[in-house]
């Protein structure tokens, strides 16, 4: 996979693109990591990206030029640089506080691409004809609006990233994670077995491996139920597992009043 980032400040992906798990996916050479000023891609001799809006109003807008000349710059560079180079074209994905939430389902739907552009915005927005005219999605991580869309960029491009077969060192990791099986996950334990007096449940020092997927199934629904009850209306359940957790919902109604 390919990754290319519009930013006006790519001194901030550095770090990202360059330690830890992204850092060690791309020294394997399973994902390509760019950050590109898009900046350099004015046309004027002051080098501005943003005006004021038409009509009136407080902020500045991105103009649609620079952004524009940007993604198609990358798009060349990338059929020119790899004659292997799908011919699905890309993803192009504006962050924004207005765009669809980013979930795992999303980050497993994007892991499916080849080149995924994300473009970082900054001032009051942008250029509505970026929106109609050239991204295929909008992407917010939250109901709040920070100063600009590098951090939700990172947080997307890390999710989607650590999906992709390899990248990963136990490739179970990605596959039980919460969201991922429409479930939070399941409490997690290492040694030692006893610390300060706080025990490891003894199933899990059982070796019965059986047992420990049933406990594991157990606390993902507990866990689930009291902290996002919300996902268990579109949870894979079984019938037994309803029963069980309307009778674990009356319990717990019970015992709160």
């Amino acid at each position: 996979m390919r990754v290319d980032v519009l930013t006006l400040f790519p001194e901030m992906f550095e770090g990202v693109f360059g330690t830890s798990i992204l850092g060690k996916a791309q020294t394997k050479g399973l994902v390509s990591l760019n950050a590109v000023n898009f900046r350099n891609y004015a046309t004027n001799k002051h080098n501005t990206v943003d005006d004021t809006p038409y009509g009136g109003g407080g902020g500045m807008v991105l103009k649609p030029d620079p952004i524009f000349a940007a993604v198609e710059d990358v798009l060349e560079k990338r059929s020119k640089e790899s004659a292997a180079a799908s011919s699905k074209p890309p993803r192009i994905i504006l962050m924004c506080p207005q765009g669809e939430t980013f979930t795992q389902k999303k980050a497993e739907e994007l892991v499916q691409e080849d080149h995924l552009i994300f473009i970082c915005g900054h001032y009051e927005g942008y250029d509505e004809r970026i929106r109609e005219f050239l991204v295929t999605d909008e992407l917010s991580i939250g109901d709040y609006v920070l100063t600009g869309g590098e951090l939700p960029a990172m947080v997307a491009i890390d999710s989607v990233a650590r999906l992709i077969p390899g990248v990963l060192g136990n490739e179970t990791s990605a596959v039980t994670d919460s969201f991922s099986t429409g479930l939070l996950e399941y409490p997690h334990y290492t040694r030692p077995p006893e610390f300060r007096g706080m025990k490891v449940p003894d199933v899990l020092l059982s070796g019965h491996h059986l047992n420990i997927d049933a406990w594991r199934r157990e606390q993902s629904l507990i866990r689930t139920l009291e902290r996002r009850p919300d996902m268990l209306d579109t949870a894979e359940l079984t019938e037994k597992e309803r029963i069980w957790l309307d009778k674990l919902r009356s319990e717990m109604e019970r015992t709160s009043e």
